[in-house]
């Protein structure tokens, strides 16, 4: 694939729309929700001169105007979200029609997954057309695996919205699931249960609560601190009923902070289960 050349962070022109519509394979009838699926906070925040080292310095109506959430594309990454989780569990059951319920779970979680949604974007090349802000762009955002994943459900959540779920479902098929495809089967022919490969840490801790007879794990949001253009976010998971959290962990999204913690949590089971079969 011929390397494209890097955008700045100004606003998308109209060449520049039509390469990722070319990209995407779909023709925009409304080119601006494909612009504000580009348009990360941290542009929306440079435009309108609010320095995120000194807030304190920011015009109080300038703020208020931030909060408006349809400038970016965080309103579009959570629509996209949902769309991508249907789409693909559908194509899921299509593709693998003996699979159990837990071993769709798996794959679909592997899926979905940051990493594998970074990828996406990394190969459609999609950090070339984002709006960044100047910090973010300074430090390297536009190889940002994160922002890459949130910006291809943003761009998912455009496509549903222009063209309806059947140009949003070729999209998904195309770029997210066909790469996916060939490691799934391989790895259910495997029998592997809760490898890296397949699935993630929230469905393994999800499955093992359940079999325990521990009921749902249930996340919440502690803390959530640094700079808007850099958040981190600090969650803990416990079980129901639970007086004590099985762990906490931070990520620099609630989803990967959720991840972390289920991680941590399931490793933690899993020793405490060795070390009483070792009694």
């Amino acid at each position: 694939m011929t390397k494209r050349r890097t955008k700045s962070s100004t606003k998308v022109s109209a060449p520049a729309l039509a390469e990722v519509e070319s990209v995407l394979g779909h023709h925009f009838a409304r080119p601006e929700l494909l612009e504000l699926a580009l348009t990360h906070r941290s542009y929306v925040y440079d435009l309108e001169g609010h320095d995120p080292r000194n807030p304190e310095a920011t015009d109080p109506g300038t703020l208020a105007s931030l909060a408006d959430p349809g400038r970016d594309n965080e309103q579009l990454e959570f629509v996209g979200d949902a769309v991508l989780g249907l789409l693909v569990a559908e194509s899921l059951c299509r593709r693998f029609p003996g699979s159990r319920e837990g071993e769709l779970t798996r794959m679909r979680a592997s899926v979905v997954s940051r990493k594998h949604l970074g990828e996406v974007g990394k190969r459609l090349e999609i950090g070339n057309w984002l709006r960044l802000g100047r910090t973010l762009e300074a430090n390297d955002g536009r190889n940002n695996a994160v922002i890459f994943s949130n910006a291809v459900e943003a761009v998912i959540a455009a496509l549903y919205l222009d063209g309806g779920i059947e140009v949003a479902r070729r999209f998904v098929e195309e770029a997210v699931v066909e790469n996916a495809a060939p490691r799934l089967a391989e790895s259910l022919v495997r029998g592997d249960r809760f490898s890296g490969a397949v699935g993630d840490h929230k469905s393994a801790l999800q499955e093992y609560l359940q079999g325990a007879g521990m009921g749902q794990p249930r996340y919440r949001l502690l803390k959530e601190s640094g700079p808007a253009h850099r958040l981190v976010f600090r969650v803990e998971v416990r079980a129901d009923g639970m007086d004590e959290a099985l762990a906490e962990a931070e990520g620099p999204s609630k989803k990967e902070a959720q991840k972390e913690a289920a991680r941590l949590a399931f490793e933690k089971l899993q020793k405490k289960d060795a070390a009483g079969a070792g009694r």
